[in-house]
């Protein structure tokens, strides 16, 4: 049953056009081609892209932050109550009044207290501005690297220039050196985000990160297989453009440089418009989607690899319509947080647990899902400066 799982799985007529087959991409006449058996590395690479990141943070993101005036802030652990913590995890980090009535009387405990609990949990599960900030330095050198290292593969290449010439002579394209070191490291990359997701920074859109890591491996690793290595390169050099921008705004943001930040926030929302939503549809799309059958019939391969890319763009208009709205308040000063940030204290406004019992007197919790009340005030109960508040664009 494998062997016939495996022979359906790769049988050609699925991964190129009915006119060619497996033996069209063995290496002949001084050309080489790309192998599935090459993706193995990817997976080493991955692992090994941890360390170099945990060495990388550690030995000299962490130091930098530091010198950037960033510190690692303790939080004030909670007291274990296995009741308060089971619903935590498993029902809600924000409960409702009535849950918090029937917590009560489930722990006998005052309601206030629970309340605090509740509050002091989602403290203690925040995110500080020091693992942003390693994170962030993380993913804007990788981006810069990658962005620096494909200009340099492509440069020279005519399908930089005129997308015509992707398949132009397909699938007799040998591959380049340039081209191996540029999949799989683009790939290993992903792969460590993968694997690292557990760990870092989560965010409202969580969701759409995993299916974009994921499309994005599996469009990387048919158009390796079925030797689409020239749109591929194009692809990634696109999608790096803008990373490099938004990483290095998130950075100057957490150093407190709100005014370089918020000019690299504009610039990462331009060149995110630009590649994204005008070159990535109507210039690759366009080529993988026309071209083609200029060629060659449409075959399983064709549908499949522009679905993916219509799966990337549809992932593009969602984070695009996130971007819209944070400018717009960016745009008006009313800007509080990310659009994709959970709705929690930033570090640099929590408050200590005599100040944070001081403002409860004031100011009851309602238990709902996000602390609207407080941000009536100021960006989350203490009332900061609105410049403060403006500084939480990429949180």
């Amino acid at each position: 049953m494998f062997d016939t799982l495996y022979k359906w799985f790769w049988w050609d007529k699925l991964w190129l056009p009915a006119e060619l087959s497996w033996a069209d991409l063995e290496d002949k006449e001084g050309r080489v081609y790309a192998k599935a058996s090459h993706l193995y590395v990817t997976v080493p690479y991955a692992f090994g892209f941890l360390l170099v990141r945990y060495l990388f943070e550690r030995w000299i993101a962490a130091p930098l932050a530091i010198s950037a005036g960033i510190r690692h802030r303790v939080h004030l652990r909670v007291e274990h109550n296995p009741i308060l913590e089971l619903f935590y995890t498993t029902h809600s980090r924000n409960p409702l009044q009535a849950d918090i009535n029937g917590l009560s009387k489930k722990s006998s405990l005052p309601v206030r207290q629970i309340e605090r609990w509740f509050r002091r949990r989602r403290q203690q599960d925040h995110p500080g501005v020091l693992k942003k900030f390693r994170e962030a330095s993380w993913r804007f050198v990788f981006y810069l690297s990658a962005s620096i290292g494909g200009i340099t593969a492509l440069y020279d290449k005519e399908w930089l220039y005129d997308t015509r010439e992707v398949w132009t002579g397909y699938p007799k394209q040998s591959l380049l050196e340039s081209q191996y070191w540029y999949y799989i490291l683009e790939m290993s990359f992903y792969g460590c985000l993968l694997c690292s997701v557990a760990f870092d920074v989560k965010r409202k859109d969580f969701k759409e990160q995993i299916i974009h890591h994921l499309a994005t491996l599996v469009l990387l690793s048919f158009s390796w297989c079925a030797n689409f290595i020239r749109i591929g390169t194009l692809v990634m050099l696109v999608h790096d453009a803008s990373d490099v921008f938004l990483e290095s705004a998130k950075l100057f943001n957490y150093a407190k440089w709100e005014k370089t930040s918020k000019g690299l926030f504009v610039v990462f929302a331009i060149v995110f418009m630009v590649t994204r939503l005008i070159i990535f549809p109507f210039w690759l799309i366009h080529c993988t989607w026309v071209y083609p059958v200029y060629y060659y019939p449409a075959f399983f391969g064709y549908y499949f690899f522009n679905v993916m890319l219509v799966v990337l763009l549809f992932l593009h208009i969602f984070w695009a319509h996130l971007i819209f709205h944070m400018f717009r308040k960016f745009l008006f000063g009313t800007l509080i947080r990310d659009e994709r940030s959970d709705i929690e204290d930033e570090e640099g406004q929590e408050t200590s647990p005599t100040e944070a019992e001081d403002v409860e007197q004031h100011k009851p919790f309602n238990g709902s899902s996000s602390d609207a009340a407080n941000e009536k005030n100021g960006c989350f109960g203490l009332s900061p400066p609105r410049n403060t508040c403006l500084s939480k664009t990429m949180s």
